[in-house]
């Protein structure tokens, strides 16, 4: 007896594979650093940043940025322009960039008054230089033939 499979169990099957592949290559350390990077000279979030519940919310943003990168790196191996490439996934981006805002505006509890603007900008390149890293260690898996 042989068994049925979809479509759409192989190609999440393929998706899930690809993604551990590719999530090998990201270290917690960086993780860390990338955290203390953007986020630790913010006087707002530094104190948050003693919670371990706030920092794995970062990483879980930088985890999903990275494979939306690594994801959006076929097209630039088509030769498509990196920022056609950005304009495909910005929805993407913004609603990274918006649920690790408001996640720490909610922890925050009002204490960010002027600085929340400012906090937007922050979340904004953190998801943006994870989004990067993913999509060049995308490109380069091709050019290596590992994906």
């Amino acid at each position: 007896m042989t068994v049925i499979t979809t479509f759409e169990d192989k190609r999440r099957e393929k998706q899930l594979k690809y993604e551990k592949s590719v999530l090998k290559e990201i270290s917690v350390k960086n993780l860390k650093e990338k955290v203390k990077h953007y986020f630790g000279s913010s006087r707002l979030v530094s104190g948050l940043l003693m919670n371990s519940g706030i920092e794995e919310a970062c990483y879980d943003v930088a985890i999903e940025a990275y494979l939306l990168g690594a994801h959006y790196s076929h097209f630039g191996r088509n030769g498509e322009p990196i920022e056609k490439v950005q304009e495909r996934c910005a929805k993407e981006k913004t609603h990274f960039t918006d649920t690790l805002y408001n996640f720490l505006l909610y922890w925050s509890q009002g204490e960010e008054g002027v600085l929340s603007e400012s906090l937007y900008y922050i979340c904004e390149e953190y998801v943006n230089s994870w989004w990067m890293e993913g999509f060049i260690n995308g490109q380069r898996r091709h050019k290596l033939r590992l994906h």
